[in-house]
């Protein structure tokens, strides 16, 4: 089958690789039928190649039709339409009986000392082979799979594999009460949708980002938006919330944050090392571009909640304790626990009218031999890009 591998920093191709087939009695096969990439597809391409070997296949945001089934998988057949969580979970363990299927302890990646593997997302979370293929192999398929109505458009169920659930748990987090005010610090697939679960519960919601297509986009969903060009983001947050600051604010950015030069430019030095070399010094001294935490953790209010959605990486992270301290702050944050969320999200995404505009939410519909320019134009912002899917 065809497949996007990874090849080395920035190098992605399309190549042929062994299909996928049933190794474990609790395993599915399906064929793809729509793919996307996310954000942190972009860790990838870039900052966290150390922990990539060349030929592995990439991408956590997948939809398809179920191939064949092991023998332990009794809730989906061939046929089926099924969309695929990004995290491996199995649906049994303490961690997911308590609803944290991000830390399945079934499938948690402990030589790496990490959570719940992962599809697409290095050695780190178990090098599991990805979606962006015209086949993907899924474990734990007795528990993760999905099911999709027929005669519904993929891309109304193909961002429950990720960034919709994500935003749904970044809102939960905010812990904004009814009527409140919700920040949204980066308005790409996920910071939109965060923007567009809060107006849809009668939130008022501030978008905070430079991109003209993405504030455009965040003010059609009902948001006021904040350019963080702005001297003083934090003040302009103040003038919109009788000076107090918002109920919550929701980090949708993590690491790849603007306005860190420093830390830019030493996440980057840390490509030229050997990986022999670089995976230790991203372990134990790596830091982020926090400017965008920072600006979350300014603008809410006192006794208010910073929720993180936005992949961070770094272990040696300067935070400004003293004024979480003193503020009250409430901090939450992770990797999304999608079967947690979803049996409150499809009745939303089965409304008429597509109120979280998921059909309308990707800017570019490519197929899958498009994939390594469709990277670097996301990374770069090219071209309005806002939201990649591709067609195997």
């Amino acid at each position: 089958m065809k497949a996007l591998t990874w090849q080395g920093k920035k190098d992605l191709r399309i190549e042929e690789v062994p299909d996928p087939r049933i190794e474990q009695p609790n395993d599915a096969v399906i064929r793809v039928t729509s793919t996307a990439i996310c954000g942190s597809d972009l860790h990838l391409y870039d900052p966290l190649g150390p922990f990539l070997a060349p030929g592995d296949v990439l991408g956590h945001e997948t939809m398809g039709v179920v191939e064949e089934v092991g023998p332990e998988v009794t809730h989906i057949k061939a046929g089926d339409r099924v969309v695929i969580p990004f995290n491996i979970s199995c649906g049994h363990c303490w961690m997911c009986e308590r609803g944290l299927m991000a830390q399945c302890e079934t499938t948690q990646v402990r030589a790496q000392d990490k959570g719940a593997a992962l599809f697409g997302y290095t050695e780190l979370y178990g090098s599991v082979p990805g979606g962006q293929a015209e086949y993907l192999r899924v474990p734990q398929a007795q528990f993760g799979p999905i099911k999709v109505p027929e005669g519904v458009a993929d891309e109304r169920f193909l961002y429950l594999s990720d960034i919709l659930p994500t935003a749904w748990q970044g809102v939960e987090y905010a812990e904004v009460p009814d009527g409140g005010s919700l920040a949204v610090f980066g308005l790409g697939p996920v910071g939109l949708l965060a923007v567009a679960i809060g107006v849809h519960r009668g939130l008022q919601v501030i978008g905070i980002d430079n991109v003209p297509e993405r504030m455009a986009k965040a003010e059609q969903y009902g948001a006021a938006v904040v350019s963080s060009d702005v001297d003083d983001v934090t003040a302009a947050i103040r003038d919109l919330t009788d000076g107090r600051g918002v109920d919550g604010g929701l980090d949708a950015v993590g690491m790849e944050a603007h306005g860190s030069p420093v830390a830019e430019a030493a996440i980057k030095g840390v490509g030229f090392v050997p990986d022999k070399l670089a995976k230790p010094m991203m372990k134990t001294m790596g830091i982020d571009r926090l400017a965008a935490l920072r600006s979350t953790i300014g603008a809410v209010r006192r006794g208010g909640t910073v929720s993180i959605s936005g992949v961070y990486g770094g272990m040696a992270d300067p935070m400004p304790m003293m004024q979480m301290f003193d503020k009250g702050l409430s901090l939450r944050m992770g990797q999304c626990h999608v079967k947690r969320w979803v049996d409150d999200i499809i009745p939303v995404v089965m409304e008429d009218g597509d109120p979280l505009g998921l059909e309308t939410l990707a800017t570019h519909r490519l197929p899958l031999e498009s994939a390594p320019d469709a990277y670097s134009m996301f990374q770069k912002k090219e071209d309005g890009c806002i939201k990649v899917v591709l067609k195997p």
